[in-house]
């Protein structure tokens, strides 16, 4: 795994997770397909902040498509099988491909839903407002 020098400072301890992170999105993010937009939204209820992944899938079913979280990533998988044996192609420009994309979600966030329409599946992601939180801390003295 290749370090980030910000993460090799004696002021950060405990950061060990999100070097982790920051390397595994490295990783991901060299696929481009499927292409996706990423916007953010102002929630009905005007609490929260809501972030909208658009993804195009166009010719998946909603059956093809997967969405999970796992270990705080959100995992989109598609799957198309080619079924088309029976069938003769003068020219094949739209193949039955596969995709996995996956998205790193800071804690707190919660997957509001999931909708499939007219070839774009939108996924939104909602953050609620953090409550603020003071705890005093005693100071012992030592006689």
């Amino acid at each position: 795994m290749s370090r980030f020098p910000g993460f090799s400072s004696p002021f950060l301890l405990g950061f060990d997770e999100i070097e982790r992170v920051l390397d595994r999105v490295s990783k991901a993010a060299n696929d481009g397909y499927p292409p996706y937009n990423i916007e953010r939204l102002v929630a009905a209820d005007g609490d929260r902040e809501v972030l909208r992944i658009t993804l195009a899938v166009a010719g998946f079913t909603r059956d093809q498509l997967d969405v999970t979280i796992e270990d705080s990533q959100l995992v989109i998988r598609g799957r198309q099988t080619d079924d088309d044996r029976n069938r003769q192609f003068l020219h094949r420009g739209i193949a039955a491909r596969q995709f996995q994309r996956v998205f790193v979600l800071a804690e707190g966030i919660e997957v509001a839903g999931a909708e499939l329409k007219d070839g774009l599946l939108a996924i939104d992601l909602a953050r609620p407002e953090p409550e603020r939180v003071v705890r005093r801390i005693d100071i012992a003295t030592s006689e």
